[in-house]
């Protein structure tokens, strides 16, 4: 959902895209989005249903995604950063960012096949490397650690693949044998159980692929209905299961590197990332309530809520409005940006104004600037929509992030 030119949304009656719309109607962006973001829409809206892994990737950042482009534009076909945001709807799960270092230096140790395809000398020289200084925030020893990272990631991702197939055998045996003692009976994140039905699962996906290797360089999360987690430019991830709802920037650049059928660009992967390590809570976002929609009276004794997803960039942040009674209604005030919205349970209707327009399932709608909208909820069953919208005020603090990249 977009005007992203690769396949823009289009209006359902008309069938003009909404690229052209917002073009010719400039106020829809409202006039600083459109003269910030070359009037188009600075975000992309997905509903994502994950049944099979998805690709090993990253996207690139700003600078980076000029390049690529200017390179290859085949692959990588616009010149645009893509951070993103995740939000579950039902019970998901991925890979997303690379673990603490005592866990990845754990897994080296207790995962032979792992140890194997990174080789012995890199694997020394890493746990020599970070040994001690793991947790610490000297900015010296986070840059060593970054470095011998690299290089043991380095060593994993350009292994021959003939050496990886041939592990990967020993790695599935091991995970189907061992059971809660696999990998060392896990790390503090992950139990060995949970992390040998991982490698299992994956396997049955893309058998003797590098990503099951990778797994153990990652952070391994679940998000639960309605957590969410937001993924800088450069931040290495892969989802496995599950559906979301996902929002970024405007962008279609993806490197890939493992767990894929299509095109990968393991160099530039390996180049890119920034080799940031945490644990996944470092990852995972805050929600909270959203200031700007008033709930009436049968939306406040029901429970109702609207809750703000706010990532720490400009171009997007998502409200998840919850209407858990028939005749329940929030009303949200207009905004300076642009909005769209989308149900994904329940029924009612959307108003701006006096036009009103039903909403089942699957049904999505594009608000311009300055209009206000009012939700309501005929069905009996709870009513859910996501908004995402872009709007520059009170995002001024995303600048030193747009700087960084």
């Amino acid at each position: 959902m977009g005007t992203h030119p690769s396949n823009p949304s289009s209006d359902l009656e008309t069938k003009r895209t909404l690229l052209d719309l917002v073009q010719d109607n400039q106020a829809l962006l409202s006039h600083d989005i459109g003269q910030k973001f070359g009037h188009k829409l600075p975000f992309l809206f997905k509903v994502l249903s994950i049944g099979k892994a998805l690709s090993i990737q990253a996207h690139p950042n700003k600078r980076l995604a000029e390049q690529l482009h200017k390179k290859d534009s085949k692959n990588y076909p616009d010149d645009n950063h893509k951070p993103e945001m995740t939000i579950a709807i039902t019970p998901f799960d991925g890979l997303c960012g690379f673990r603490p270092l005592e866990e990845i230096s754990h897994f080296l140790s207790s995962v032979p096949s792992l140890r194997k395809v990174v080789g012995e000398t890199e694997t020394k020289a890493f746990q020599s490397a970070v040994k001690g200084q793991e947790t610490s925030d000297n900015p010296a020893d986070e840059e060593k650690n970054k470095n011998a990272l690299r290089q043991a990631f380095r060593a994993l991702m350009e292994s021959k693949e003939e050496d990886i197939e041939r592990a990967s055998k020993d790695l599935v045996d091991a995970a189907k044998r061992e059971g809660e003692e696999f990998a060392g009976g896990g790390g503090p994140s992950n139990g060995g159980k949970e992390l040998a039905d991982l490698v299992v699962r994956l396997n049955s996906q893309f058998p003797g692929d590098i990503g099951l290797f990778v797994l153990f360089f990652l952070n391994y999360v679940k998000l639960e209905v309605g957590e969410a987690m937001f993924l800088r430019a450069d931040d290495i991830h892969a989802y496995l299961s599950g559906d979301i709802i996902e929002c970024m920037a405007a962008s279609d650049n993806v490197v890939r590197a493992g767990f894929t059928p299509k095109f990968k660009d393991v160099p530039t992967l390996i180049d890119m990332l920034t080799y940031s390590y945490a644990p996944i809570s470092a990852q995972k976002m805050d929600p909270v309530d959203y200031p700007y929609a008033t709930l009436n009276a049968t939306a406040y004794s029901s429970g109702s809520k609207a809750t703000l997803y706010d990532p720490p960039i400009e171009e997007f942040s998502v409200v998840k409005t919850d209407l858990k009674k028939k005749g329940a209604k929030a009303t949200f005030e207009a905004i300076a940006g642009p909005s769209i919205f989308i149900c994904t349970v329940g029924s009612g209707k959307i108003s701006v104004g006096p036009k009103s327009e039903k909403i089942n399932p699957g049904y999505v709608y594009f608000v311009g600037a300055s209009a206000e909208v009012v939700l309501e909820s005929d069905g009996e069953e709870e009513f859910t929509m996501f908004k995402a919208f872009c709007e520059l005020h009170g995002k001024e603090d995303a600048e030193s992030y747009q700087d960084d990249i």
